[in-house]
This record gives C-alpha cells, structure tokens and sequence, in this order.
C-alpha cells in the first residue's frame, strides 16, 4: 500500500552548531538532530558509548535482594529451577543464569512452558509438577510479574519464588521472595527500558558480586560476565526494545563479544549461518540471522533445544544443534509463507474488508506458533491492526489468536473491551494474544472491529514513513556511509537512518532473489551515477517497476556492502514513487 513520506527539516545553523561542538562530520550531527540529541555531551556518548556506562545491578530494583537469596540457595545447595520463556529474550536470559549457577557449582535446572499447550508465564500446572522432583527454588526469567494467582500458589507449595521480568506490571504485584524489574513502583530507576535478558544478566552479575564477597568479581566470574553481555544483546535485540542507554552499551559491546569470545553454541550457530567470516557483527546480524533461528524452535514447540545450544560445552553437539536449528527456521519459514498467503487470499475474497478498519482472520489449518510474525507483516503491509487465530482442527478447543497493531491504537485495551467474546487474552498496546472459541469468532470479529473503528480514521490507515533527510546517490560515498555507520548499533529506537531522492531512472530489469524470490535486486541511475539496491520482502515490486518508464522518488537506507573482501556502498530500498 501507498506510504505518506515525511520528512525531517533540520535548521542548518543547529547543524552546524552541533557539529563543531561535538567535533562529529555535519551528516551525523543531522542524523542526531533528528533523533533528538542536540546536546554535544549527548552526542558524543551516544557515537561512543563506555561498557562501564552500565549501572552497577545494586541498583536494579530487587537484584540485590534477590541476588542474597538465590547465593544462599546456592550454597545449601537448595534445587534451583530457572523458569523461562519460549523467545529469544526468554532463551537468552534462562542461559545467562543457567550458566552462572552451573559456575557456582548450583543444583540447577530449568523449565520452560510449551508455547501452544502451557501459554506464556507461570502456570499451576508446571508450579506442581516441579514441586514433585524436588524443585525448592523458582527463578522466573523475562515473566512472572503479572502472575499473581501463580505465586499465591507457589507459596502454599512451599516454593521460594524469584520474579525477574521487564513487562507490564499488574494492577497489584505477586506475593514473591523477591521481584527484580527495571520499572518497580516506589522505585526510580533511570532506564526502565531493559529486555528480560538484560535484567538476567543484571541478576547474574549482582549474583557473581555475592560470590566474589564484593563489587570487584573473580577473573573467571568477569570472563563469564563479558561473555554473557553477547547473550544479553541477542536478547535486547530480539525482544525490540529501545536501543538507548544500556540497551545500546550492551548491544554494541555484545556485538563485540559475540564476535571475539563466543560461547560454544553462539560459534556453532555463527558458523551454520556463514557470519562466522563477517570482519565484525552488526545488530541487523542478530535480529535477522541469529534470532530467528532461535525463536524457530520455540515456535516450534522446542525451546528447550536452543537453550541446550546457548549452554553446552561439546563443540559437536553444538554443531549437531545448529544445523538443526536452521533446518526448523527453514520449515518456520515455509509454514509463515503458507499462512501469508492463505490470509492474503482470504482478505482478497472478502469484500467487507476492503474498507475495513481491522482484519480479524481465522483458519484451523494454521500453525499457531507462526501466526504472530503473519499478524506483523500483514499489520505493516496493510497499515491496520490485525489478529490472526490458529483453530483447533477439532473444533473442541479454543482457538489460539495472535495480534500486530499499527501507531494510535491500543490492542491490549481493544481485546479489554471485546473480552466478552474471549476465553483469555494478555499483551500490550502493540502485539496480544488471546484465546477464543470457534462459535465466538464471528462476534469477535465485528466487536473488534468496531473498536478500530471507532479510534482509527481513515487517515490512519495510511502508512508514513519516517525520512531523516535527502541526499542524492553522489553524495553516498564509502567515507559519508561510513560516518552514518557511527551511528550504529541500529534496532529499534534508533533505525538506520533512511534517507530519499528524487529523479531516478532504472539501470536495468528488476530481479527477484533468494531461495523464495520473496527479496527484489535492482540498479539505479541518477544523473550518470548507478547503485545497486536490495529490497527485503519487496519481491512483489518486480513487475510493477519493471514497468515504470520515467523517473522515481525512492526511499532508502545507505549501507556498507562487505562481499569476499570487496566493500562497497549500496541502498536497501523501503519505499519509491512515480513522479
């Protein structure tokens, strides 16, 4: 669908001010203005980040508390079960403290919930079935804080409960030994914005502090810690939360580490997917690449794999796992293809949803760990909010349904006001989940319409992209993209930045590439000056360009291409227009 571009204005006198002041080339300092950073002092410690930027966990609401307890179970050597999650945030963050109490010589396991058949976060179920073989600790990782029912039950079991979690809080907490959040009411921590991962390897850290009896931990607990900071920014990534403050610290020295001191399986997977000769990592490396393949094998129903990778210490089963990891993404891959395109044909068949404010789609042959991602790219392509529900094949139980939303509108408190028509549902204000019976899907459909409708005008149903600045395809030199690159790591609060220009011409016929042809090759021509550019996902814009006779407006985001030694410049388009 067609995108509204808005462009950033910067005043050049703010530029320049900017660009002296902080001593930065006058092309960063734009891309800083436009990401709010107008303070020299701001600027530099955003371009150059110091790993001892990150605060020290005492501070972390709870990490401290909870840090004393888990050491003295550790050292009475209470049964420990670390309780995780399916994600990538979730597998991560189990590992970082799995393999820090392994270090300290714990009596530890873990436990992470089937994502069809248990659901996110605690549930009664597992509590007792662990109180059965002997588990005298639980340590929540990235979930728990919302389950209030769950630790009222831990405790008349006798359970010693551990909250660590970054979500939304409940209207009241859990009754736990302790709860380790960035966002605790009563407490002012600077930066609430840590993943479940980040907060793990927090914990993990005040945990080596106790260890160590002091701030300063053994040289082996530092090893261990500066290896699990790659751990905790394949989480940070992954889970899309902000690339600011710690987040970006532990992105960009993560990447480092990755790269420098892998462990065992993080070597194997870099290996499986050739990034292994990449002369450094970025964050697109792990958001793209790595993630996925994580994220497969709990979508899959087989977190507990891709745990065993990120903890092992057998070069060969690690190899073993990888590979089989790629195979999953493969068959997660092909599944998400299946079901894009039997909800694309079924919105096509549907008149009704041609002006329709939300789409509310359901079929019983769709696999339920995939239909979230279907949800986001269909919230994206279509610019409304989306809920995707994966029926049981029997019609006995209840549906599984997956929801993507687009700026302006609040799933969690549009699911809130269709309850009514839900056995369940949970989530926040951009992606939910709920639970619904085949004989209510209907009701629900028009319920949750009329909630879109309501909050979403026609205006918002248009997409807008976000443009930093122009530049024509001549000023794209290696050494200005280079200068871009400072910006980096790039994720989520702090894209690459994506720039336009107007007055191109195509270089040559539109080509689909990869295994699916899902992805699009084109050349451009502006003024003389030809530059390859890659469109991921636009593989569907091969004959519509191929038909474009005069000149375009493209949106696109300058990258450095390293190709078998060869470095080159070339764009990612995102959008373009017939002028």
């Amino acid at each position: 669908m067609a995108k509204r571009w808005r462009i950033a204005t910067c005043d050049p006198q703010s530029v320049a001010t900017l660009q002296r002041a902080a001593g930065i080339p006058a092309v960063v300092a734009q891309l800083l203005l436009s990401r709010g950073i107008h303070n020299p002092d701001e600027a530099r410690q955003f371009l150059d980040p110091k790993l001892n930027g990150l605060r020290d966990p005492g501070e972390l609401p709870g990490a401290a508390d909870a840090a004393q307890s888990i050491y003295e179970a550790v050292q009475a050597q209470k049964k420990i079960t670390i309780y995780g999650d399916y994600d990538a945030d979730g597998m991560t963050a189990t590992a970082i403290l799995l393999r820090c109490l392994r270090l300290l010589d714990a009596n530890v396991d873990y436990y992470v919930p089937h994502r069809i058949d248990e659901g996110y976060s605690l549930n009664s179920e597992a509590l007792q079935q662990l109180t059965e073989q002997g588990t005298e600790v639980v340590v929540t990782v990235d979930c728990g804080v919302a389950s209030v029912e769950e630790a009222a039950l831990a405790r008349q079991l006798g359970l010693k409960l551990i909250i660590t979690d970054h979500h939304q809080l409940a209207e009241r907490l859990p009754e736990a030994t302790a709860i380790v959040h960035p966002n605790l009411p009563g407490r002012d921590y600077p930066f609430p914005g840590l993943c479940g991962a980040a907060v793990a390897f927090k914990l993990a850290w005040a945990i080596c502090q106790c260890a160590s009896e002091g701030q300063r931990v053994t040289e082996r607990l530092r090893n261990f810690l500066l290896q699990s900071v790659g751990l905790a920014a394949i989480g940070t990534v992954c889970d899309v939360v902000p690339l600011l403050d710690e987040n970006r610290i532990l992105v960009r020295y993560g990447l480092d580490a990755l790269k420098a001191q892998p462990t065992v399986g993080i070597a194997a997977l870099l290996r499986a997917t050739k990034l292994i000769g990449k002369s450094r990592l970025e964050g697109e490396d792990l958001g793209f690449t790595i993630g996925p393949r994580l994220n497969a094998a709990g979508r899959l129903g087989q977190a507990e794999i891709a745990i065993e990778l990120l903890t092992t210490e057998s070069t060969e089963r690690a190899d073993t796992i990888a590979k089989y990891l790629d195979e999953l993404n493969q068959q997660r891959q092909s599944l998400e293809r299946s079901i894009m395109r039997s909800a694309t044909k079924q919105i096509k068949a549907t008149p009704e949803y041609e002006n329709a404010p939300a789409f509310v789609l359901a079929d019983t042959d769709w696999h339920a760990g995939v239909i979230g991602i279907v949800a986001g790219r269909l919230a994206e392509k279509y610019h409304r909010p989306v809920v995707v529900i994966a029926g049981d094949p029997l019609g006995v139980k209840p549906g599984i349904g997956s929801a993507r939303s687009v700026p302006g509108f609040d799933l969690h408190t549009a699911f809130a006001r269709c309850s009514k028509f839900l056995e369940s549902h949970g989530g926040h204000a951009a992606a939910a989940g709920c639970r619904v019976r085949p004989e209510q899907v209907d009701a629900f459909r028009d319920a949750f319409c009329a909630v879109a409708a309501e909050q979403l005008s026609q205006a918002n149903r248009i997409a807008e992209l976000l443009i930093d600045g122009e530049a024509t395809l001549q000023m794209l030199t290696r050494q200005t993209v280079e200068q871009i690159e400072s910006l980096a790591p790039f994720g989520h609060g702090n894209s690459r930045p994506v720039l336009c220009t107007s007055a191109v011409r195509l270089a040559g016929v539109p080509k689909r590439m990869g295994s699916t042809g899902r992805h699009l090759s084109v050349v451009f021509d502006q003024h003389g000056v030809k530059m390859r550019a890659v469109a991921f996902g636009g593989g569907d814009w091969e004959e519509e360009l191929a038909q474009v006779d005069g000149t375009l407006s493209i949106a696109f985001r300058p990258v450095i291409n390293n190709w078998q030694g060869r470095v080159s410049v070339e764009i990612h388009l995102d959008d373009w227009q017939v002028e």
